[in-house]
């Protein structure tokens, strides 16, 4: 029964993490960034890093790339972008879980929360600069020396670490307000709540 469980959980919340991905639900945080888009995909995700425990999380966040792969492809920028959002979403529920994994109490979901938009970001920007600066210049076009006023150094630092800062904010308050909201309604039950 429980093998079952898990997989239809694990199913459901894929479908609802590739829903979320949906551009039309995307949204823009910084206009001078536009193409950077804050998606809440992660929420049914760490809704399975609560609810099944992390390795099944990663099983979640595995199949929602891939169907986005397959449903919402927008070429280069998807093939160099899907790969760093894996990385960051999966540091992001890392760290989370790390904090709370024993015990899940308000000041270690801060610290959590704290830790991985931290580690999170500055895995982020250096991403940025080994891997998707130089790739979408090469595949997509996008010379983001030339494109964007005051080059690389401006384009991270106005640019990036804001974006993904802001956008890693949002997903620990939307999840604390989620995770409080189903853990009272007793909803879904919370392993280590």
């Amino acid at each position: 029964m429980f093998k079952t469980r898990r997989m239809v959980l694990i199913a459901m919340l894929s479908a609802i993490s590739t829903i979320l991905l949906y551009p039309p639900l995307q949204f823009i945080l910084i206009p001078s960034v536009n193409f950077m888009k804050v998606e809440l995909s992660i929420i049914p995700v760490l809704i399975g890093v609560f609810t099944l425990g992390l390795a099944d999380a990663y099983i979640i966040l595995f199949i929602r790339s891939i169907l986005w792969l397959i449903l919402f492809n927008q070429g280069p920028s998807t093939w160099i972008g899907l790969p760093m959002n894996f990385v960051a979403l999966g540091l992001f529920m890392f760290f989370l879980w790390l904090f709370t994994h024993k015990n899940l109490t308000i000041k270690g979901y801060v610290a959590g929360s704290v830790s991985a938009i931290i580690v999170t970001v500055l895995v982020e920007m250096l991403l940025n600069v080994v891997y998707a600066i130089p790739l979408y210049a090469k595949f997509a076009n996008f010379n983001i020396a030339t494109m964007f006023p005051g080059g690389v150094k401006a384009y991270l630092l106005g640019g990036v670490l804001p974006f993904n800062t802001l956008e890693n904010l949002i997903f620990a308050v939307v999840f604390a307000i989620v995770l409080s909201v189903l853990s009272r309604n007793r909803a879904i039950k919370f392993y280590n709540v």
